[in-house]
This record gives C-alpha cells, sequence and structure tokens, in this order.
C-alpha cells in the first residue's frame, strides 16, 4: 500500500548522500527545472541531471510520484493539529504528531534529523532562538500537503520565514522538507507577510 511504499522511501532516501537527496527533491518532488536546482546548489544543470539519476538509482526501485500525497481528511486533521501545536510553540504538541522515526530534512542545506527526540531538540532551539510567536498557511507542492511558516519580528509583522513539505502516514507527520532559501520560496509566489493579527483571535 501507499503507507509502506513512502516507508521504503524515506528508508532509501536516508541512504542517499546530501546532495543527491537535495536534488531528488527538488527535481522529482517540488519539479523545478534541471537549470533552476543548478541555480540553488551553486552547480551545473548537467550536474544536478547525473546526480538525480544516480539517485533514482539509489532508491532501489521506489518512485517519488508512487508517494504522493493523498488529500484526505486524516492527513488534513493532522496537519491542522500541527498548525495549532506549531502557532503555539508547543514542542510536546508537535512531537506527539510525529511518527516514531520522522526525518526533517532542509535542501540544499545537508542537514538530516531522523526520529522524534532529534526533530523536537531542534523544534526547541527555533523557538528560542526566534520566538513563539507565529502564522502557518496551507498549500500544496506538488500534490503533496504543505504549510507556510510566517515569524513575527520586533515591529509586530509576521514575515516568510519557510515552506514545509509533508508526508504524513497512519503513524504521523513521516518526512518534513523544509525549505528557506529565498530563491526557492520567490518560486512558490508566497505572501512575504501576514497581518500582525487574525480578526478572530485579538492578538495585538
Amino acid at each position: 500500500g501507499r503507507g509502506t511504499l513512502r516507508l521504503a522511501l524515506l528508508a532509501a532516501m536516508q541512504q542517499l548522500p546530501p546532495k543527491q537527496r537535495a536534488v531528488l527533491i527538488l527535481r522529482d518532488v517540488l519539479e523545478f527545472s534541471a537549470a533552476e536546482v543548478a541555480g540553488f546548489l551553486d552547480t551545473t544543470a548537467a550536474a544536478v541531471n547525473s546526480a538525480l539519476q544516480r539517485a533514482r538509482a539509489g532508491l532501489g526501485g521506489v518512485s517519488v510520484e508512487e508517494v504522493a500525497e493523498p488529500a484526505d481528511a486524516a492527513v488534513a486533521a493532522v496537519l491542522d493539529r500541527y498548525v495549532a501545536a506549531f502557532e503555539r510553540a508547543d514542542v510536546a504538541g508537535l512531537v506527539g504528531l510525529l511518527a516514531d522515526d520522522v526525518v526533517m530534512e532542509m535542501p540544499p542545506v545537508p542537514l538530516w534529523f531522523r526520529g522524534r527526540d532529534d526533530y523536537g531538540r531542534f523544534l526547541e532551539r527555533l523557538f528560542a532562538m526566534r520566538g513563539p510567536d507565529w502564522r502557518m498557511t496551507r498549500t500544496t507542492a506538488n500534490g503533496q500537503p504543505a504549510l507556510v511558516a510566517y515569524c513575527r519580528d520586533d515591529a509586530g509583522v509576521y514575515r516568510l520565514h519557510t515552506l514545509q513539505v509533508f508526508t504524513v502516514t497512519k503513524a504521523g507527520v513521516a518526512h518534513n522538507v523544509v525549505f528557506a532559501d529565498p530563491a526557492v520560496l520567490a518560486l512558490f509566489d508566497l505572501p512575504a507577510t501576514q497581518p500582525a493579527a487574525r480578526a478572530s483571535d485579538g492578538r495585538p
């Protein structure tokens, strides 16, 4: 089933070198062109295509297309809870939504966090450095559910921080690919800011 395929893909991706993982996600998941990916990674289109070929071969026959996220109510419910916990900077609440072997990565930066503990420690550092006041909006990337995070600055404006692309299984959030590169974010035509307050919540 799809859940088994997703887990097989994540396990196979873990074995890929960081550059190959980044190329695979940018090309096959987010569907950027080879030239665009070359710009992100400061390399050539030929090198991108070569890395993509090696990455696909390294997946052992598991296709990225086979594990595209279904737009179903269960996934939406998990992400609704993720948004609510993230906007409260509730690390325990977020960790409770994760699969045991969850993976977070941030291409093109070669960072890879695996497991609830590492994911939770990363979130603790994030909220300690950037503060606890966030907004999140929903979008999609190549059919997969995605969230856009906005962090409140000293002037009270919520500024674009990251695009986060999720894989959700029955076990919870299994994979979060986080994009912070302004060049990548610009391609999604995301609003640069969010209102300082929502009419419904009365925040300053």
